[in-house]
C-alpha cells in the first residue's frame, strides 16, 4: 500500500492472498485442508494418484495456484480449470459426484479467459451442502498436462492456501 492508500483508507491484501507466492512450475496449495494420502481419495479413479493428489477441505474459497489464465469454469460450477504462464494445465475439482448438485452450493468468482495471479479466489463452496447432498469434499488437484514431466510433493498434512503443493 502506498502512502495515500494509508491516508485514505486503501485496500489490503486478503489475509489468504498474502501467503500466495508464485515460483516456476510448483503448484500451490489451492484451498486450506489436508492433503490425501492417494488410497484416502473417496473415488477409484483419483485415489490411484495418476492423476495429480487430493485435499479434504476445511475454507471454502479456491484459490488460483499460480498466475495463469483460467480456461475453464464447469457449468455445474464444482470445478474449475487454469493454465500457468509455464504451461502446467490443471483442473481443480471439489468433491466428488459434485456434478450432481447442479451448481448448488459453489459460486465462481472468476470467469473463462481470465487472467489471474496466484492467489486469486476462483471459486466458493459451501461444504456443508456438499455433505448435505450425500457427496465427499474431497478435491481433486489433477495435471491435464504437465508438458510430460512428474509430479514432486513438496506437502503433506495440513495445508494453508499459498503453500507449495507440488512441482511438475
Amino acid at each position: 500500500m502506498g502512502f495515500f492508500d494509508k491516508l485514505f483508507g486503501g485496500k489490503s491484501k486478503d489475509e489468504n492472498t498474502a501467503k500466495f507466492t508464485n515460483q516456476s512450475k510448483t503448484v500451490l496449495t489451492p484451498l486450506q485442508g489436508k492433503v490425501l494420502a492417494q488410497a484416502d481419495i473417496p473415488d477409484e479413479t483419483f485415489a490411484q494418484g495418476i492423476l495429480g493428489p487430493g485435499i479434504e477441505p476445511t475454507g471454502d474459497t479456491v484459490y488460483a495456484p499460480f498466475d495463469g489464465t483460467v480456461t475453464q469454469i464447469a457449468t455445474t460450477l464444482h470445478a474449475v480449470g487454469i493454465t500457468s504462464n509455464d504451461g502446467i494445465e490443471l483442473l481443480i475439482h471439489v468433491g466428488m459426484d459434485t456434478v450432481d448438485m447442479k451448481g448448488q452450493g459453489f459460486t465462481a468468482l472468476v470467469k473463462e479467459n481470465q487472467k489471474v495471479s496466484a492467489g486469486t479466489p476462483l471459486l466458493k463452496v459451501d461444504l456443508d451442502a456438499v455433505r448435505a447432498a450425500g457427496h465427499p469434499t474431497a478435491t481433486a488437484i489433477i495435471v491435464t498436462d504437465g508438458a510430460g514431466d512428474e509430479v514432486k510433493m513438496l506437502a503433506e498434512g495440513d495445508v494453508a492456501p499459498g503453500t507449495p503443493l507440488f512441482k511438475v
